[in-house]
């Protein structure tokens, strides 16, 4: 891929699944949400034969149909979405998500494994090195969303999830919450590396 000048950080959510410096934002495809109805379905009618029997057998083999389908569709979308950042940026700086300890939260469990994002950004991280680009994670502990990208402010009512929205008490500044925590990403990942934020 050619070389550029280009610079981005990227924050990645549930609702939005990526939020770029640049404001870009990359819908969720929740793509278990889509077959979910359908699996269900399926399973309730597998409850119903004799496991072991060739009903049961076959009905098996449809659901792990619709799951090799849906992971079929998630690959897709984030081997596009990653190369499509490779090829655009040349210093690609993201979070380090401690996606184990999320999961713990079982309201959230489901729609985190959906969305993929170790395998994600796996993905960046292999294609950077094949196309000598430059990956980067901030430390996890750095408050993306909870700090004011224009003069510091740390604002611990953003802790809360609901608040998509908020205007900075010190400077006034207006920030989107993840394009805000994308903006510090970017930030602090140049810091990191010893280059100008």
């Amino acid at each position: 891929m050619p070389q550029n000048n280009n610079t981005i950080g990227f924050d990645l959510g549930i609702a939005d699944y990526l939020i770029t410096s640049d404001g870009e934002v990359v819908n969720n495809p929740k793509i278990l949400k889509q077959y979910e109805d359908k699996i269900i379905k399926l399973q309730r009618q597998l409850a119903h034969k004799k496991k072991g029997s060739n009903r049961y057998k076959k009905q098996s083999k449809k659901i792990a149909k619709v799951h090799e389908r849906i992971r079929n569709i998630r690959t897709d979308f984030l081997q596009k979405l990653s190369t499509q950042i490779i090829k655009e940026n040349q210093l690609i700086i993201s979070e380090n998500l401690n996606v184990k300890g999320m999961v713990q939260n079982h309201k959230l469990a489901k729609a985190i494994s959906d969305v993929s994002w170790n395998e994600f950004c796996r993905m960046v991280e292999y294609k950077s090195i094949w196309h000598d680009k430059i990956y980067h994670k901030i430390d996890r502990f750095y408050a993306s969303s909870q700090t004011c990208n224009v003069c510091g402010y740390k604002n611990t009512d953003t802790k809360d999830l609901n608040v998509r929205q908020w205007i900075c008490p010190e400077c006034n500044a207006n920030h989107q919450r993840d394009v805000n925590a994308a903006v510090n990403i970017l930030n602090q990942g140049l810091k990191e590396l010893g280059l100008t934020a």
